[in-house]
């Protein structure tokens, strides 16, 4: 009996996959998952049975695509330099559209107000709502004590003085270590 080619191909694979006439898979668009690895030069996907394996001295394994990646390692040439690579499109940002277009997020600097080290936070929250006739009033009357309590502390030492003066007869001025002591060398400049 002759069977054409066609019918012959359909009933030698319909034995095979379990009489269902073609090789399909069983539900609908449904594909066939590969475990690829990736090439150690190029970065390109290496399928099952594929590629070629170098292992080095010191046990470590590198997968190649080819030959051709094979060699080119081995030369040491780099594979950011050579255009067909994946570390090449990378680097000069080919392939753009395959990758996902992250949204840019703009940074939004929340005020947070926290209590300084010598104001709470209830006292700035004061301060900030105050107008500002108010602050610079209060700003001048701490101007004005400041002031006051220097001019109260010249004048105390004015006092310690004047009475240092009349007990001791000498006011002690700024004099040198060593200065004026019996028996000091001079320096005789």
């Amino acid at each position: 009996m002759v069977v054409g080619a066609k019918a012959w191909a359909a009933s030698y694979i319909g034995l095979f996959d379990g009489g269902s006439g073609g090789a399909r898979c069983a539900g609908k668009g449904a594909k066939m998952v590969l475990k690829t690895q990736t090439c150690r030069f190029s970065g390109l996907r290496i399928y099952p049975g594929k590629g070629v394996l170098f292992i080095r001295v010191d046990g470590q394994q590198f997968l190649f695509l080819k030959q051709k990646c094979r060699a080119l390692f081995n030369q040491r040439k780099r594979p950011a330099k050579l255009a067909w690579t994946t570390l090449y499109r990378k680097q000069h940002r080919k392939d753009q559209e395959a990758q996902v277009a992250r949204k840019k997020r703009r940074n939004v600097t929340k005020a947070a107000t926290r209590s300084v080290a010598g104001a709470s936070l209830e006292v700035i929250q004061k301060k900030k709502s105050e107008k500002p006739e108010a602050r610079k009033a209060s700003r001048e009357a701490a101007l004005r004590e400041i002031k006051e309590r220097a001019k109260k502390a010249k004048a105390d030492k004015a006092v310690q003085r004047a009475q240092a003066k009349a007990a001791g007869g000498k006011a002690v001025k700024n004099v040198p270590k060593g200065a004026g002591k019996a028996g000091a060398k001079s320096t005789g400049r």
